[in-house]
């Protein structure tokens, strides 16, 4: 399959390295971005680069776009005359950005339109670990497409294809999810080196800790509360812990954050 990648941003760029780090035969990848310096180590990795969007997708199966939401019309009117509409597939990688609104941006004034998959997936595709959700817009019946951007998803993490209305929230929980994770660690970090460990030592322990729990979790049947009560000893340290954070609203700012992200 060959695969070109509009964007070598931290979604293209993820999205690419993670390609050529665990399928380069797999896939026959070209990346066009701005600037040189994202290319030059998509390049030495065997990527084929540039900087011309129009030259990028010629013989492409599935064409990428990985830009900025405001840029992506500008891209697609720069690239839409070059699409073979009966052809190539289109996968979008741009949060906020609807299928109506690129059906509209790529109909030619005919009605036809390519094949469009929304992606959202996040920048755990570089180590094989995304959580990404796949969206169909303007699929034909009986059509690979989905499976085709699946398969190339599929080596970077788990997908999922859900309907449209349900993306922002996924997107809250996964894709934004990654900087939300990301603060717990630095937190729990944080009072791991106030209660006397250097921080890089305090960091092994609270994601170690975090793999430990999440492989739990993905055993048959798992659900936190049950894992939660195998550690809080009646009366016990853990328990305490929990109850402070509680106090210090702990879930209900989980939840509100979550909430205001999809607003």
């Amino acid at each position: 399959m060959k695969v070109s990648i509009i964007g070598a941003g931290a979604m293209g760029g993820a999205l690419a390295e993670g390609l050529l780090e665990r399928s380069r035969e797999q896939f026959g990848l070209s990346v066009s971005n701005p600037s040189q310096s994202a290319l030059d180590m998509l390049a030495s990795k065997g990527a084929k680069t540039g900087h011309d969007n129009r030259v990028c997708i010629k013989g492409a199966d599935v064409i990428v776009l990985a830009v900025k939401p405001w840029i992506v019309p500008e891209v697609i009117a720069e690239i839409r005359s070059e699409i073979d509409y009966k052809r190539q597939i289109v996968a979008v990688i741009a949060a906020s950005v609807s299928g109506d609104d690129l059906k509209a941006w790529f109909d030619k004034g005919n009605g036809e339109l390519p094949q469009i998959v929304i992606c959202m997936p996040n920048t755990a595709m570089s180590v094989g670990k995304s959580m990404t959700f796949l969206v169909p817009v303007n699929i034909a019946g009986g059509s690979s497409a989905i499976s085709d951007v699946a398969s190339m998803f599929n080596l970077l993490g788990e997908t999922m294809t859900i309907d449209e209305r349900y993306l922002p929230a996924a997107t809250a929980l996964a894709s934004c999810g990654i900087a939300y994770a990301m603060r717990y660690v630095r937190a729990a970090v944080e009072g791991g080196v106030e209660l006397g460990f250097k921080a890089d030592i305090a960091q092994k322990m609270v994601t170690q800790t975090l793999i430990g729990a999440c492989a739990l979790l993905e055993r048959p049947g798992a659900h936190p509360e049950s894992e939660i009560d195998k550690v809080t000893t009646p009366g016990g340290l853990t328990i305490k812990g929990l109850n402070e954070m509680e106090h210090a609203g702990f879930t209900s700012a989980v939840i509100r954050g979550l909430k205001a992200c999809v607003k």
